[in-house]
């Protein structure tokens, strides 16, 4: 009887393992590239969420790389080598031009439908970054955006409404500087060190003006009178006392730390700057921060810059059926109310902004939604980095008042227009 129990139980063994490995040879596994700054723990839940309503596909995370820049280089490589081991991966908004001219980049168009998808209710900007040549190459993850932040109380206290343009907001700023009567107040905090921040820097007053850097086939068609004249928009600013002096020394977080101490009635910075204004513990602003629309120039209409990251699809994949599937998930309202209530992490659907159970937990973005139908992508080019880094360092230059508008918009138009023919 024991011999019979154990030969049933040995049985028993057999089929449930060889049930096991049958289930396993047809199970797909995806592996999926996210940077430390991508938030791979919020995308680790996505995935748990659809590897259990898909049990035939299981979703492997990778991540790799302190920075944007070294993540960018991780993928050049991977797939400058034709490699299949990575399926998906993020991007910057920037980048989908630059992949697909070098054929890295799987089109999207038979799994989201074409890019009509974009066209619903996903922010405008995307249609403008992620359709090249008519075709879709990267679906939108996270949001970001540059938002003008400002002092509420400050603001209130003296009779100051929200300035339209720059021209109201240097005058809103001097106005309450001087009544303050605080040498440590700023008015405008800006970002001028050579930095990624300053490209918006420069293209900020210029989209201001209603003027487009490049069409849609990737041209450049900068107006140099345009640029000359939002350049010197800033400077003078800075010779009104509204913006420091030393402005081409100021990077991201200096801007956050000097509003978050209290010393800046407006402040332009990137979407994540709010929690800080808000939950750090050493912000004395906590309660007064607004959001509102960046000012336009003058004549014209306000625009801001877009960041974030996009889905995109390795081209020498081997499952890109399925790797397909994951990315209408990923890229769904679904996935990116998930994102933006969990990390607070502006989404790509407008509808999302007014989501009941997003504005519990992050009601700003209630404020956050004009500011972003406005965004606008930075230059859409196949290299971008000499593009960034051309227009960062001139821009940097003459907030230093090392090289003349004239010269630098000059040297901006050549440059970049021989990499953007």
């Amino acid at each position: 009887m024991k011999k019979r129990l154990s030969l049933k139980l040995a049985l028993l063994s057999l089929v449930s393992s060889l049930t096991m490995g049958a289930a396993l040879a047809q199970q797909t596994t995806l592996r999926v590239f996210v940077g430390p700054n991508q938030r791979p723990d919020l995308q680790a839940k996505l995935f748990e969420q659809y590897n259990k309503a898909n049990p035939g596909v299981r979703v492997e995370i990778e991540t790799g790389g302190a920075t944007s820049e070294l993540q960018r280089q991780y993928l050049s490589t991977v797939l400058n080598a034709k490699d299949s081991a990575i399926d998906l991966f993020l991007i910057d908004i920037v980048n989908p031009a630059q992949y697909a001219s070098k054929g890295w980049i799987e089109p999207l168009d038979r799994y989201v439908g074409g890019a009509a998808a974009l066209r619903t209710d996903y922010l405008p900007v995307y249609q403008q970054a992620n359709v090249i040549g008519g075709k879709v190459y990267a679906m939108p993850s996270q949001g970001d955006a540059m938002f003008m932040y400002y002092r509420k109380d400050l603001l209130a206290k003296h009779g100051v409404s929200e300035p339209k343009t720059w021209d109201d907001l240097a005058a809103a700023a001097k106005k309450i500087t001087g009544a303050e009567g605080n040498a440590n107040l700023q008015g405008l905090s800006i970002q001028g060190a050579a930095i990624e921040g300053a490209v918006c820097t420069f293209l900020l007053p210029y989209w201001g003006q209603g003027k487009q850097f490049n069409d849609a086939a990737g041209k450049l068609t900068l107006d140099k009178a345009s640029a000359v004249k939002g350049l010197n928009t800033w400077l003078g600013m800075v010779d009104q006392g509204v913006i420091k002096k030393n402005v081409a020394e100021i990077t991201t977080p200096i801007t956050v730390n000097e509003f978050k101490a209290g010393q800046v009635v407006f402040a332009i910075n990137w979407g994540f700057a709010y929690d800080r204004f808000q939950d750090d513990a050493d912000s004395k602003v906590k309660g007064q921060v607004g959001v509102m629309p960046l000012p336009a120039m003058t004549g014209g209409k306000s625009a801001t810059c877009m960041g974030g990251w996009q889905w995109a699809m390795n081209a020498f994949g081997k499952n890109k059926d399925a790797a397909g599937k994951l990315i209408q998930f990923l890229s769904s309202k679904q996935a990116s109310a998930f994102i933006a209530r969990e990390g607070s992490i502006l989404p790509v659907f407008q509808s999302v902004y007014a989501d009941p159970e997003v504005n519990k937990v992050v009601p700003w973005f209630k404020d956050a939604l004009p500011v972003v139908l406005g965004a606008q992508s930075r230059p859409m080019v196949e290299d971008y980095g000499q593009v960034s880094d051309i227009i960062r360092t001139t821009t940097s230059a003459i907030l230093a008042r090392t090289k003349t508008v004239d010269a630098g918009v000059d040297e901006i138009a050549t440059r970049v227009g021989r990499l953007m023919r």
